[in-house]
């Protein structure tokens, strides 16, 4: 009896041992395997998991934001949110000293980039997809709050994201924000801060989208190139027919193509190109209208002059 009732318990136990086995498996199954595609970021307010996408469908970008703490004072406050906010989402990032470095006048570069085309022409100097351009000014009230040392410190941020290879915006920002605070410095940089976050808490989904919408980099079939080609040396009326009906002739390549102008010789036609103007440039340089040779004068951004002489 003594056997027997031991054989018993001996396979009651095997059984629940096999089946806790089982279900320790099937546990380990149903977890998760991988969180290689989220990233931990604490913002101040507790950790967030952040899901990234792969670096590589991400354009690189390049942050150049003209930023004044009291007015008047540049500071970098901005930038340096923005580069944290990107990194965070997997975005590639110019490093800024490697820009400022190679850039002797600072105030000559935020100059060119007031305008899309020529923060377009600016980003491709340093290898990035999108600028993100824009101004933040960080000013305090003229008074104190009653019967304290506290001030109002309020900032505005307008900011737009645009692309390199056709100037084209992909998304724009303007928001604002107010901080009481009792020093100048410590007020205003919280206020720039503030305003930038929220700022590039729209700026960029609205900028990865349009990206990822266009195809990324080359920008996919929808995206267009807008260039304007001005051409000298087109002293007889030949030259400029030639040229005009191979531009037409270009398909896809040279879309839309419209003669602006010409006088004296010179002709301006602007069309959407496939391709960027540089190269487009060189398209029209090693397949030129017969009867003529095509010399490439200057190539920015949207931008091709170009000189056409005689073939021999």
């Amino acid at each position: 009896m003594k056997y027997r009732w031991l054989t018993t318990k001996l396979a009651a136990c095997g059984k629940q041992c096999l089946g806790a086995l089982l279900a320790g498996l099937l546990a380990g199954c149903a977890a998760p395997s991988s969180t290689a595609d989220v990233s931990e970021a604490d913002d101040g307010g507790g950790v967030v998991r952040v899901k990234l996408r792969p670096a590589a469908r991400l354009p690189r970008v390049l942050l150049m934001v003209d930023e004044k703490s009291l007015g008047s004072i540049p500071t970098a406050e901005v930038e340096a949110l923005g580069a944290k906010l990107l990194l965070q989402q997997n975005v590639p990032v110019v490093d800024q000293d490697m820009v400022k470095a190679n850039i002797a006048k600072g105030q000559q570069l935020l100059k060119m980039a007031g305008d899309a085309r020529g923060a377009a022409a600016l980003g491709l100097q340093f290898g990035a997809d999108v600028v993100i351009m824009g101004e933040v000014v960080a000013k305090p009230s003229a008074r104190r709050i009653a019967e304290s040392n506290l001030r109002t410190y309020q900032a505005v941020a307008t900011l737009r994201a645009v692309r390199t290879d056709n100037a084209a915006t992909l998304a724009t920002a303007s928001e604002d924000a107010s901080i009481v605070a009792l020093d100048d410095i410590g007020g205003s940089a919280k206020a720039l801060r503030a305003a930038g976050q929220k700022s590039f808490e729209t700026l960029l989904p609205g900028m990865i989208e349009a990206w990822e919408k266009g195809g990324g980099v080359g920008g996919g079939e929808a995206a267009l190139t807008h260039v304007v080609i001005t051409i000298g040396g087109l002293d007889q009326i030949w030259k400029l027919k030639a040229l005009r009906e191979q531009l037409h002739g270009l398909g896809l390549k040279a879309q839309n193509v419209v003669q602006r102008n010409y006088t004296a010789g010179m002709a301006i036609f602007e069309l959407d190109s496939t391709l960027a103007a540089e190269e487009f440039s060189e398209m029209l340089v090693l397949k030129p209208p017969q009867g003529l040779k095509l010399q490439v004068l200057n190539v920015s951004a949207g931008k091709v002059d170009l000189r056409a002489v005689a073939a021999q």
